[in-house]
């Protein structure tokens, strides 16, 4: 081969080479770009908006934030020695000493409507909340619902940052959520996690007629987070942080909200009317198990048992039989009876609804007129004072109690027909316990006249130290 051709050759050869290592390393870096443009990105973020994805809680954090009040209660306990009570029995009146507690509320409206929990106020004689701006209110407790363990607290003021309700049925499993509250006394705090479950049932709340189906989540939720909010995303109220279990009684990765598709019923009801009006069924009912659909014959694991079909209920008068298994509720399906609750507790008495059940393998729809827990159709309204011992009550001034030597009592100003005048109860009378309870405030005569079945104990003394007892039946 010629000298002049074989360095053509290689010339060629060489810039061949070159342009193969540009066009190659073109290509790796190219594709290094794509993967750190992809990367870039977070994986399974939530798209609120529908074309921007959120890359952090900051949007929710910023809604929420100033719409969670911290809650602070005080109280009163009294220490009593047995030795003084046997020598002195009654009228020895025992050290008492302050009580304070404190949780977490969110408002729900602009003209100062606040949910928290039951237990957060339970017992209490005054509420306080403080707002994020540090703005302080004292409260009134609007009422209270054992049942849900919810209570609407209300405070003069307008024009309140409000959190709006979301909807806690579109929740899935795995989306991320928020805490919103007040944990150890640490005001405004937020914390991240994502629903681990939902329609937990974890019998925690004390109460015959009680309704759990929480979502369980795994966002930090400790001590003084009771009453706060759970939120979604979008800064909507998705729930109402409650519980916890750990055996430390701290933090552990696990905690539980009532959905908002329960506390809006509760809420609506008590600003309403002043109490929860409850629909109920009139049935008793069981978790369906492999064992009990082996002993009952059923052909498959799903739905709701009922054990009993309870007289004077809507659910016997519209044809519904022990053994059968109820489906779904207005098309929704239940499958324990946690969820079987909650979709029955967002209805009234007197409402209609649709129940699919199971009977002997074949499916049946019933139509249910739901009844209160007294067996009809009316509404339920709460017990009240006023309307049971027919007078006006209010709360004794300083000097009063000073004069007496009494740390607690309430007194009768004005007196109608009612079951304290038929007991022959005067004006100015000064009632100090009912049924052994020291009555500290008037609401505090309230809760007890509305936990009272049956008997009515009241003792007191009148402004010129005669102490008297009146005994009744309500």
């Amino acid at each position: 081969m010629k000298k002049g051709r074989f360095i053509e050759l290689a010339v060629v050869a060489i810039l061949g080479g070159l342009v193969a290592v540009v066009v190659y390393s073109s290509l790796i870096d190219s594709k290094e770009k794509e993967i750190v443009t992809r990367f870039e990105k977070p994986v399974g973020v939530i798209n609120v908006s529908g074309d921007t994805p959120i890359t952090d809680f900051t949007f929710a954090a910023e809604q929420s934030i100033n719409a969670v009040v911290h809650v602070k209660t005080q109280s009163t306990v009294e220490y009593r020695n047995p030795i003084y009570d046997f020598f002195y029995g009654d009228r020895y009146k025992g050290e008492s000493e302050p009580v304070v507690g404190f949780g977490s509320g969110v408002i729900i409206s602009p003209e100062g409507y606040i949910v928290t929990n039951n237990h957060v106020v339970e017992g209490s004689e005054k509420v306080y909340i403080a707002l994020n701006d540090k703005r302080e209110f004292e409260a009134v407790i609007a009422g209270t619902d054992k049942s849900t363990d919810l209570a609407v607290l209300k405070v003069k003021a307008d024009n309140l940052h409000y959190l709006p309700y979301g909807n806690s049925d579109q929740l899935r499993v795995g989306e991320w959520v928020l805490a919103v509250g007040n944990p150890f006394n640490i005001t405004s705090t937020v914390t991240a996690g994502i629903v681990s479950a939902k329609g937990r049932s974890m019998q925690i709340i004390q109460d015959n007629y009680s309704i759990e189906s929480f979502i369980q989540t795994d966002a930090a939720v400790n001590r003084g987070n009771s009453g706060g909010a759970l939120v979604n995303l979008k800064g909507e109220l998705i729930g109402i942080n409650t519980a916890i279990v750990s055996p430390s009684g701290g933090y552990v990765g696990i905690s539980f909200a009532i959905p908002v598709s329960i506390a809006k019923k509760v809420v609506d009801d008590i600003i309403e009317f002043g109490v929860v009006q409850r629909g109920v069924l009139g049935i008793g009912i069981g978790e369906i198990t492999a064992d009990l659909a082996k002993e009952k014959n059923l052909d498959i694991i799903e739905g709701v048992y009922v054990n009993e079909v309870r007289a004077n209920s809507g659910a016997r008068e519209a044809g519904i039989e022990e053994g059968d298994v109820i489906m779904k509720i207005n098309d929704i399906g239940v499958n324990s009876p946690a969820e079987l609750q909650e979709q029955v507790g967002r209805y009234r008495p007197g409402d209609r609804i649709n129940v699919l059940i199971k009977r002997r393998g074949k499916m049946k729809q019933f139509e249910v007129t739901l009844r209160n827990l007294q067996g009809d159709t009316k509404v339920v309204t709460a017990k009240t004072y006023a309307t049971i011992l027919g007078a006006k009550i209010v709360e004794l001034e300083k000097d009063e109690k000073t004069k007496l030597g009494l740390k607690y009592g309430v007194k009768v100003t004005e007196l109608q027909n009612g079951k304290l005048k038929s007991e022959g109860i005067k004006e100015g009378f000064i009632i100090t316990q009912v049924n052994s309870k020291p009555v500290y405030s008037v609401p505090e005569l309230d809760k007890i006249i509305n936990s009272t079945k049956g008997g009515v104990y009241i003792e007191g003394l009148y402004p010129d130290g005669a102490v008297a007892y009146y005994a009744f039946g309500l």
